[in-house]
């Protein structure tokens, strides 16, 4: 049996860990995209907003001079009244019916759900990773790995149907927003998705059985795992 098996066991688990927190922090916070809205002449405030999976976030703030005739509104950063509401199809008795149309409701439904299923995909793999710390449970790896792969394959996917969601949204004329830009939910969910990926397809290679060493020596006669 490969002594350091356990080792890199722990260590690719201990990789995936991070991109579940990340998967996490992308799926429950509100940041995939900030919005910025078509600005007048003779105003100081605009409202931006942003944008998770199940709701809305807008502020008004003070517009910031870029150039002598340039204003830009933001960042997001800058104080502001600041106003939170979800989704009028995840709530249905709220009232958010400009919103509703301009964020696709079918795009950003699918997003919500591919994202659960991330999420279901993530916990079943640890499960099975942890089961398989007690002994002669090795086998619980190899559908942990595939658990994994599949989970950031799920993100990765709710990740575009997002995209897809916000360029649709800048482009309706239905619309007051005319600029956008991906925050930092949006990088987590990405981050999630590489080390999820990776790190599922290595702890498959390591659930492998060992193969022969040497050109003369059959699978028969390698040496059993115990």
């Amino acid at each position: 049996m490969d002594e350091s098996k356990p080792l890199k066991v722990r260590l690719a688990f201990s990789v995936i860990l991070v991109g579940i927190s990340l998967l996490f922090a992308a799926v429950v916070t509100d940041h995939w995209a900030v919005l910025s809205p078509s600005l007048e002449e003779n105003t100081t405030t605009c409202e931006a907003a942003h944008f998770g999976l199940w709701r809305l976030c807008t502020k008004r703030i003070f517009m910031q001079e870029q150039g002598p005739k340039e204003k830009s509104c933001g960042p997001i950063s800058l104080p502001g009244d600041h106003n939170c509401s979800y989704f009028k199809h995840f709530t249905p008795g709220e009232t958010s019916e400009i919103f509703e149309v301009t964020t696709q409701k079918e795009y950003s439904i699918s997003a919500a759900a591919i994202a659960i299923f991330s999420v279901g995909f993530a916990i079943i793999g640890t499960i099975c990773v942890l089961l398989s710390f007690r002994k002669k449970r090795d086998y619980l790896l190899k559908p942990a790995s595939m658990f994994y792969t599949f989970a950031g394959l799920c993100i990765i996917i709710s990740v575009e149907v997002m995209r897809q969601s916000v360029k649709r949204m800048i482009d309706s004329k239905e619309t007051a927003w005319i600029k956008y830009s991906y925050s930092w939910s949006f990088a987590c969910a990405c981050a999630s998705f590489v080390l999820l990926f990776v790190c599922g397809i290595a702890l498959l290679l390591i659930a492998l059985p060992r193969f022969p060493q040497n050109p003369w020596e059959t699978c028969m006669d390698a040496e059993p795992e115990h």
